[in-house]
C-alpha cells in the first residue's frame, strides 16, 4: 500500500496526512475549499517545523513529507489511484454516509474505506456501500502527529483481513492499533464522554467550580488535561454530539447530556473553536482563564 487519500483538511484531515506523508505515503488530500486546502498544508509546515526546533526531524524530512502530499478540491480526482481512503469530514451522519456512497462509486474495487468517526456506526456506514467487509474505522485521536493510539473499529462484515492490514497499517505509521467492535462510542468515547458528562454535572450542581474539577482530576488522577479542559479542547458540540449517539444507541439515561452542556452548545460556547467555553480562549491556552460565567 503506497496512496492514500484523505478526505477533509480540519484538524483531523490536515493531522493524519501529516503521519501518513512523512511515514512516507503518497497523500492526496482533498477538501471542497481550496482555502481550506491551503491552510491545511500551512498548517502541516508549521507542525513540522515544530519537530524539527525538538530536533526530532530535519528540513529535508520537512521537505520530502510536504513534497508527498497532493491538494484536491474533487473528490473523484483525488482518490482514483488510492488503496485506502480515510474520512475526516464533520461528524455529521447524513454527510458521512453521502461521502461513502459517493466513493463506493469512484474507487477501485479493492480500496479500503476507513473513517475517522468518533462515534457513528460503521456498520451504518458500510451499508449504504457494496463493499461492507472494506469498511473500517480508523479513529485518530488529537493532536494526529502526538497521540499514539489508532482506535480500529471493525464493523459487522468488516473482514479479517481488512482488519488485519489496517492494523499492520497503523503499526506502520508508528501508532498503537487497538481493534474493537462496532458500538456506540467504541471504547474512547464511551468511557470518556461519560466522565465528562458527570464533569459538568457536577459545576451544573455546584459541586465544585471549573478549576476545581480540573484540579482534582489531574492531581488526584494523574490525567495530564482536566475534564472541563478537555471538553472545551474536544469542541463542547462535538461532546453533545457523541453524548446524543450514546443515548440513542443504547437507550440508558446515564448517557443524558447535561442540560448545562446543551445550553452551552445551544449559546455558542463551543470551547477552544468559538473562543469561550469552560474557559477563555481568547489569548490562547497559557493565558486560559475560567471563563466569565463560572467565575465565582
Amino acid at each position: 500500500m503506497k496512496n492514500i487519500a484523505v478526505i477533509g483538511s480540519g484538524t483531523m484531515g490536515n493531522g493524519i496526512a501529516h503521519v501518513f506523508a512523512q511515514t512516507g505515503f503518497n497523500v492526496a488530500l482533498i477538501d471542497v475549499s481550496p482555502e481550506a486546502l491551503e491552510k491545511a498544508v500551512a498548517t502541516i509546515g508549521k507542525n513540522l517545523d515544530r519537530q524539527i526546533k525538538k530536533e526530532a526531524i530535519t528540513e529535508d524530512d520537512k521537505k520530502a513529507t510536504l513534497d508527498n502530499i497532493t491538494t484536491y478540491s474533487k473528490m473523484d480526482e483525488g482518490v482514483k489511484d488510492a488503496e485506502l481512503v480515510v474520512e475526516a469530514a464533520t461528524e455529521n451522519i447524513d454527510l458521512k454516509l453521502k461521502i461513502f456512497k459517493d466513493l463506493d462509486a469512484v474507487c477501485a474495487e479493492s480500496t479500503i474505506l476507513a473513517t475517522n468517526t468518533s462515534s457513528i456506526s460503521i456498520t451504518k456506514i458500510a451499508a449504504v456501500t457494496s463493499r461492507a467487509d472494506k469498511v473500517i474505522g480508523m479513529h485518530f485521536m488529537n493532536p494526529v502527529p502526538v497521540m499514539k493510539l489508532i482506535e480500529v473499529i471493525r464493523g459487522y462484515n468488516t473482514s479479517d483481513a481488512v482488519t488485519n492490514e489496517i492494523m499492520e497499517l497503523s503499526m506502520q505509521l508508528g501508532k498503537v492499533p487497538v481493534e474493537v467492535n462496532d458500538y456506540p462510542g467504541f471504547i474512547a468515547n464511551r468511557i470518556l464522554m461519560p466522565m465528562i458528562n458527570e464533569a459538568i454535572y457536577s459545576l451544573y450542581e455546584s459541586v465544585a467550580g471549573v478549576e476545581e474539577i480540573d484540579t482534582v482530576m489531574k492531581l488526584g488522577m494523574a490525567h495530564p488535561m482536566g475534564p472541563l479542559q478537555l471538553a472545551d479542547f474536544i469542541g463542547l458540540d462535538v461532546c453533545l454530539s457523541i453524548l446524543n449517539v450514546l443515548y440513542d444507541g443504547f437507550g440508558n439515561p446515564k448517557y443524558a447530556p447535561c442540560p448545562l452542556l446543551v445550553n452551552m452548545v445551544e449559546a455558542g460556547h463551543k470551547g477552544v473553536k468559538s473562543g469561550s467555553g469552560f474557559y477563555s480562549w481568547g489569548h490562547g491556552t497559557k493565558d486560559l482563564i475560567v471563563a466569565d460565567q463560572f467565575k465565582k
